[in-house]
């Protein structure tokens, strides 16, 4: 492994701004990888962010994959969970634990919830989250726990900048998106969001072969040959990244793309307009509001 020190926040693997030691920020990835298995021909080279593996053990049967993450506690996690760990709660899991905490107060019973998990009409989700959930003890929790002056206690400001403003109303307006898109029974990143459950298969056999890097994607690929991938997976590493570093990892991902190279990209912020490459609605993990999906050659 190769390590490249840089004052991108990710690199202290923690969210907030207390000195300590780095830990695992994900214990899953609330990602739909199925964004990139349509995405990536398959047998081509693709460079994934690490994060807690899950992308790279689900490309790894069809691609040679190679995982790079800047965080190394995050990277040794992976690849732990490439040797076949059980998935454990991260620095995410046990935040959205906390919210989960307070569902009862604002009517979500467990029954309640199992009963909408059940659904698989988009129809009947929808009139069942307007009539039973999205309720206005449920939006004012919401709004009050993702404002600004809430997630200040919890995450440092590199983290909160990008954020767009009132998160609570668009998060919930993400969410419904999803309900009227996606049977919520056939999705297991919702079960994850609402339940807590933590999806724990067996790491395919391939997973022994993806390549694990110590470093930022962006210094990482400056040093590989040119042309020399057919795939980037880069997770929402822009959020929070310090200024100019997209455009370093532009350039850097078009020095290292094949022709015809796919490049995926998500983000929390809101999208500027409306792009037929952003595909945040098509992802049943229901959080983005960006998800860029294009040839890497045509990144700005």
């Amino acid at each position: 492994m190769s390590a490249v020190g840089t004052d991108n926040a990710w690199e202290r693997g923690r969210f907030d701004a207390a000195e300590g030691p780095g830990k695992i920020l994900f214990g899953r990835m609330y990602e739909d990888v199925s964004i990139e298995i349509e995405a990536f021909p398959p047998g081509g080279r693709i460079l994934c962010i690490a994060s807690a593996g899950c992308t790279a053990m689900a490309l790894a049967p069809r691609h040679e994959v190679v995982a790079v993450d800047i965080n190394p506690v995050q990277l040794r996690y992976a690849e732990r969970r490439f040797a076949g760990q059980r998935a454990v709660r991260g620095t995410a899991e046990r935040f959205m634990a906390f919210g989960r905490s307070f569902a009862p107060l604002v009517g979500w019973w467990p029954s309640r919830l199992r009963e909408f998990l059940e659904l698989e009409d988009p129809r009947a989700q929808m009139n069942y989250w307007t009539r039973h959930l999205d309720t206005p003890r449920f939006r004012m929790a919401v709004d009050g726990m993702l404002s600004i002056t809430a997630l200040r206690s919890m995450y440092a400001a590199p983290f909160l900048d990008f954020l767009p403003a009132r998160l609570g109303s668009v998060m919930r307006r993400r969410l419904a998106r999803g309900f009227a898109r996606h049977s919520n029974r056939a999705n297991p990143y919702l079960r994850a969001l609402f339940v807590g459950e933590l999806a724990d298969q067996a790491p395919p056999r391939e997973a022994a072969d993806i390549r694990l890097v110590h470093s930022d994607a962006a210094a990482f690929l400056e040093r590989q040959p040119a042309r020399s991938f057919e795939g980037f997976t880069l997770s929402n590493i822009l959020d929070g990244a310090p200024a100019g570093f997209e455009r370093r990892l532009f350039a850097a991902v078009k020095h290292a793309a094949k022709p015809d190279a796919i490049a995926v990209l998500r983000s929390f912020r809101e999208p500027p307009g409306d792009s037929s490459h952003n595909l945040a609605a098509d992802d049943r993990a229901m959080l983005w509001g960006i998800v860029d999906v294009r040839r890497a050659e045509c990144l700005p």
